[in-house]
């Protein structure tokens, strides 16, 4: 159905009618009750404070001994805010921050896999994008240039892939 036959659809149906059908999506659905329930209690400190409670707990646990260093905990959260439509401020500082503890952990540990390097890397890759993309580099500039320092001296073997994504912005 495209989203003219949809609003044509709507159009014709009554007050009562488009409540209950609201009703059964908000039942049937969890997506949409995750979006109505944070568009009328936007409380987005606290789904700040549990993303990055469970970004660290992938490199720091609190249960287990070993970290599962997974990428992908964060991403889901990325994604989440940014289909919820949260602030680009508070989406830019989690991507930042599964960087920046990804990074305390490996100053703490020898982590062999390139894969984690990669990952890394595209996780910079994109938040830069985003916060070009958003018009907020600016304010995240000094946090932007601590990931690079700090991986020029970690000594990760694409370090020099973060510096020319840092080339490509300050010019």
């Amino acid at each position: 159905m495209s989203k003219r036959d949809l609003k044509k659809y709507l159009h014709e149906l009554t007050k009562e009618q488009l409540e209950q059908q609201l009703l059964e999506l908000y039942e049937k659905f969890n997506d949409v009750k995750v979006y109505y329930n944070f568009a009328f209690n936007p409380n987005e400190d606290k789904l700040v404070q549990e993303a990055k409670f469970k970004i660290s707990n992938e490199y720091f646990p609190v249960k287990s001994k070993r970290a599962k260093m997974r990428r992908s905990v964060a991403q889901k959260f990325i994604k989440h805010f940014i289909s919820l439509g949260v602030d680009a401020f508070i989406i830019a500082d989690v991507m930042l921050y599964n960087i920046e503890i990804a990074q305390a952990f490996s100053a703490e540990k020898i982590i062999k896999s390139e894969l984690f390097f990669k990952s890394m890397l595209t996780s910079y890759h994109q938040a830069v994008s985003f916060l070009i993309e958003n018009g907020i580099l600016n304010e995240f500039k000094n946090r932007m240039m601590g990931i690079k320092e700090e991986a020029v001296n970690q000594d990760w073997f694409n370090a020099h892939q973060f510096e020319a994504i840092v080339e490509r912005f300050e010019y």
